[in-house]
């Protein structure tokens, strides 16, 4: 294990700081192979200290060069410094402290404080980056106003950004410049943004809702200066719509967005200068899929939104960190159903929810939304935080209301504007608004582990009294063996032969304003609950958990007929997509079994009337047709095994690689007829309707190719005669997938001479060869790893190939022989010593090994392996370390 075991911090532990800062004055001095940082913070102690007048200030990696109090340079028994520290022995209550560091971003390969993106100075300060650049009270609680001047050469670094407003530009000797840039909105540390380099902009403008004109600029390198425009419109969409929604209007002069290509998140939402991956703010049709649009869209909305959910408003401390992003996720999640079909949208997050949070609620790293420990806060940038945390608020406003969720919102925001607090002041503000008494509700903030709904009826067919029966459970999760009841809202229908039926519950409030009698929202709040509705005229199957309403698994012995109707007629987009899910996904494990047994492998043949039905069904959205017959993936279903036992990567692969090329041949007329009825000559446009009949082609075209290689026809005339990468690139997967080596190589070769100097194409290139589930795999990643387009200090190439590999080509990275966990252990420990946070993301797969019968010893040794390295980073530690317990 590491040389010094990393220390764990725990909530319960917290202490406000003993000095705010009330103002942060900061010159930076930039060279090229280092940069001078002065720094003056005007300190003021709270309270009374008088057994401890020292200052303890965080910084790492920097040579301190000077520091003063009140202008007096300190002498050497003054102050002490250590690698994570520094410690000023006697302050003064209130006092100037002024620091100058020098620090060297050239040779920065985690990312995190101030590194340099090939000639581009760039920050990423969240979570604990800030004490990489100067020594500071290093907390999101201790909040500053800060003025920065920025200095550098005006050739090199021409573009010379900060947070705020800029105050001034000034032209120096010597062929330096400098500006000044004054934020008046007290912020923590974390949001602290600096940019600096060659770079060119797009700029617009927006009014705001009480007429103040805002100037917003997009800053790329010259190359890419024409794939902004999407991202631009983005921006404008969300400034609007966040007006709209919530009344929150923008409060600076200026709004920057700068795109860079060496970048650990998606983006970073540093008041008024958000610094984004390049792969979250360019798009053009040619180097951008429909999916790659939307994500975009979602993305710069998303750190728009944290203007005020996020910076006006922060977080107390780190265990709070769903506070701002769980809001923010829903908030970015209401944006996107607005802006498009909410159905899909649903559809998306649920898909993400299930496949990922799921899976971590049931692993080791399981945690509550608000997690009680942790020993480093990057790995907690997870699913159960954002994801879960959206589903949480999710709840809430479904309980209140759309009125009464947006009057507790109001309220948060005008009672927290300007501090740093935490989830219980975000739920006590909507308690105050509403009246609706939340205190059970909380325990999603404080307890781990997905509950499971397992709910069973009864019909009295005589009385007309239809009975649901509702019990709820929660498994043990570490350091949780015992969890109270949550409050679940349980929504639900009655589906007759006729459409859903009207509802009157016994003992609900007759004077309810809904336009919809066929749909209603039980609470769920006790272990076992009975909910009974009168005047049922015959025997429904319900519709249960519609919309999604709750981060939940749900048990009910649906049979399969009952599940066709559900796909076939419920009024519940959701839950038409959920039952189409569930049956596909018992099919498969029914032809797993066959094949396990040897038996003859068949496909049920509703399973078929269903999806030719949703194939002739004109009326239906084709990109919620396309959802709905878009397979479960293999990990998913492997999570779905490990609940019953044990997952078997092998018989899980053939099973569902065997249902859709059998769904694909007993329906292939149908996918043909629709995959040709959907072409289109129209110019490209990510717009609803065309991006909804781009992904139903391509999932006809994905049955076609594997019911019958001849349909490799069908594919290669894509690929030549698409206009767009959405199309292009749908063509190029089945190639490499089901192309022979001839095909497949020379095509994959074609597609990397045309695009070889678009970063962001070469990377999906990457990624798509990394998936190719031949028994080549791990060979093919081994090779591109060595290619002159792989580079291991870059994150979106890492992600693309060995995220690729180990997240989405299950049948390679698990291989027998243990070669995958190898080969990704023997990556992680590179990137440890020079990423550690994209080191401890990747080894994600390695902590499922208790899902796997028979090669779960194979990556628990990897593990192990892993654990023995010498001088591990407190990130890979960690996710190691409870690993292994």
């Amino acid at each position: 294990m590491a040389d010094t075991t990393p220390g764990t911090v725990y909530l319960k532990d917290y202490q406000p700081s003993a000095y705010l800062i009330n103002r942060t004055e900061l010159y930076f001095h930039l060279h090229e192979d280092h940069v001078i940082v002065s720094s003056r913070i005007h300190l003021l102690r709270i309270g009374s200290l008088a057994h401890n007048t020292s200052l303890t200030l965080n910084g790492e990696e920097m040579e301190l060069l000077s520091v003063s109090v009140d202008g007096r340079e300190l002498e050497e028994h003054e102050y002490s410094v250590s690698a994570e520290s520094l410690v000023i022995h006697a302050v003064p209550e209130q006092c100037v402290l002024a620091c100058k560091t020098r620090i060297r971003p050239q040779e920065n390969t985690s990312l995190s404080g101030l590194y340099q993106s090939r000639s581009l100075f760039c920050t990423q300060c969240e979570a604990e980056g800030f004490r990489r650049i100067t020594y500071y009270i290093d907390r999101p609680d201790v909040m500053s106003v800060f003025t920065v001047t920025v200095e550098g050469e005006r050739e090199r670094y021409p573009v010379l950004l900060s947070n705020g407003n800029l105050i001034e530009a000034q032209q120096l000797a010597g062929g330096r410049h400098r500006t000044v840039w004054h934020d008046p909105f007290p912020k923590p540390a974390y949001l602290f943004a600096l940019v600096a380099g060659n770079l060119e902009h797009i700029e617009d403008r927006f009014t705001t809702m009480n007429d103040r004109e805002v100037t917003l600029r997009i800053y790329v390198e010259k190359k890419d200066i024409d794939k902004c425009g999407h991202a631009m419109r983005s921006l404008q969409q969300s400034m609007r719509w966040d007006e709209e929604v919530y009344g929150r209007e923008y409060d600076l002069d200026i709004f920057n967005i700068v795109a860079v290509d060496d970048f650990n998140m998606g983006a970073m939402e540093n008041k008024s200068l958000n610094i984004f991956n390049t792969s979250c703010v360019l798009c053009s049709p040619q180097i951008t899929t429909d999916l790659g649009f939307h994500r975009v869209q979602s993305i710069v909305a998303h750190e728009y939104f944290h203007n005020w959910s996020g910076n006006r408003v922060t977080c107390r401390d780190w265990f709070q960190l769903s506070l701002k992003e769980g809001f923010t996720v829903f908030r970015d999640s209401q944006f996107s159903a607005d802006m498009g079909s909410s159905t899909v949208k649903r559809v998306e997050d649920v898909t993400l929810l299930r496949a990922v949070q799921f899976a971590e609620d049931a692993g080791p790293m399981s945690h509550p939304v608000r997690p009680e420990s942790f020993i480093e806060i990057n790995n907690f940038y997870t699913a159960t935080v954002y994801e879960k945390g959206a589903e949480v608020v999710r709840m809430i406003h479904t309980l209140l209301g759309v009125e009464r969720f947006r009057r507790g919102s109001d309220l948060y925001f005008e009672r927290h504007d300007g501090q740093a607090v935490t989830c219980e002041d975000f739920v006590l503000a909507m308690e105050d608004a509403s009246g609706v008494n939340l205190k059970q509700f909380r325990n999603w903030y404080s307890q781990a582990g997905t509950p499971q709904l397992t709910v069973q009826d009864e019909y009295d067919e005589t009385a007309q009294c239809y009975t649901l029966h509702v019990e709820q459970s929660c498994p043990a999760t570490p350091g949780q063996s015992e969890k109270r009841p949550f409050v679940i809202p349980l929504a639900i229908g009655l589906l007759g032969e006729a459409g859903n039926l009207p509802l009157r519950q016994r003992g609900a409030p007759t004077d309810l304003d809904t336009s919809d009698n066929t749909h209603t929202v039980l609470t769920v709040d006790q272990p076992k609950q009975s909910f009974v509705f009168e005047g049922v005229t015959e025997r429904p199957v319900p519709s249960l958990l519609r919309g999604f309403s709750a981060p939940v698994r749900l048990q009910y012995d649906y049979s399969s007929q009952d599940l066709c109707a559900l796909m076939r007629r419920d009024g519940d987009g959701f839950v038409r997509w959920d039952s189409a899910q569930t049956l596909v996904t018992r099919i498969i494990f029914e032809v797993e079994q066959q094949f396990l047994s040897g038996t003859p492998r068949l496909l049920d043949p509703l399973l078929i009337e269903a999806c030719g039905d949703l194939l002739c069904d004109d009326s239906l959205d084709p990109a919620m047709v396309a959802e709905m017959l878009r397979l479960p993936g293999e990990d998913y279903l492997a999570e779905q095994a490990s609940q019953s036992g044990g997952a078997n990567v092998d018989s899980i692969h053939h099973a569902r690689d065997w249902v859709r090329s059998a769904l694909g041949k007993s329906l292939a007329p149908l996918f043909l007829a629709r995959y040709q009825g959907l072409e289109s000559r129209q110019p490209y446009a990510p717009e609803a309707t065309q991006i909804a009949d781009r992904s139903l082609r391509n999932m006809c075209l994905a049955y076609l190719v594997s019911a019958s290689l001849d349909n490799l026809a069908l594919a290669s005339a894509q690929y030549r005669e698409a206009t767009n990468l959405t199309d292009r690139q749908a063509a190029l997967k089945e190639i490499a997938f089901y192309g022979d080596h001839t095909l497949r190589d020379s095509t994959l070769e074609n597609f990397h001479q045309e695009w070889r100097h678009e970063a962001l194409v070469v990377n999906q290139w990457l990624q798509l060869q990394a998936a190719i589930p031949d028994s080549e795999g791990l060979s093919r990643v081994q090779s591109l790893m060595a290619h002159a387009d792989f580079d291991l200090g870059n994150p979106n190439k890492v992600r693309a190939l060995v995220g690729g590999f180990v997240n989405q080509n299950l049948i390679n990275f698990h291989h027998l022989d243990g070669s995958g966990y190898r080969f990704l252990g023997d990556v992680v420990v590179k990137l440890n010593r020079l990423n550690p946070q994209l080191a401890s993301r990747l080894l994600t797969p390695l902590t499922k090994w208790r899902r796997y019968t028979d090669r779960g010893e194979l990556m628990r040794a990897e593990l192990e392996r892993l654990a023995a390295e010498p001088a591990l980073s407190p990130d890979v530690f960690e996710i190691v370390s409870k690993s292994l317990q």
